[in-house]
């Protein structure tokens, strides 16, 4: 039997990290992964929108100069971002148990990284943080 092979070009990145990852915890820490700043321009900080209506958060390139810019600090060794952004919390009356990640997190066309809260969820690494037992949270004493 003739076997007609297609050879798959590979582009180098590890497919887990090529796509956009962004998590927001219970501080108001968002952190965002190499790929999706580099997507977004990889600008100096990034103004942060709120849609209430949609329950939907958007972060928008912008230079430190500008007003109401959140700076994008780095966060660990392979590239990442986070913006201390827990002012959106308090101005938007959100309340976030646990860190979540968006799984449906896409830039629109206006260059906007779109989070919807409403499809948001735990994120796997905090489901799985020693801290819980049985899916709740436990207090340890020190």
């Amino acid at each position: 039997m003739k076997r007609e092979w297609k050879e798959i070009p590979r582009d180098g990145k590890r497919a887990q990290w090529a796509g956009i990852y962004v998590t927001l915890n219970s501080k108001g820490t968002i952190v965002m992964n190499r790929a999706a700043h580099e997507r977004m321009g990889e600008p100096a900080a990034y103004l942060i929108l709120y849609d209430s209506a949609n329950n939907t958060i958007g972060l928008q390139p912008t230079g430190r100069q500008s007003r109401n810019a959140y700076p994008a600090a780095r966060s660990g060794r392979h590239g990442g971002r986070k913006i201390a952004a827990y002012r959106l919390l308090v101005e938007c009356g959100l309340h976030i148990d646990d860190t979540l990640d968006f799984p449906d997190a896409e830039i629109d066309l206006d260059g906007v990284l779109v989070l919807n809260l409403r499809t948001a969820r735990v994120s796997n690494r905090a489901l799985n943080h020693p801290t819980r037992k049985n899916g709740h949270r436990e207090h340890r004493d020190l």
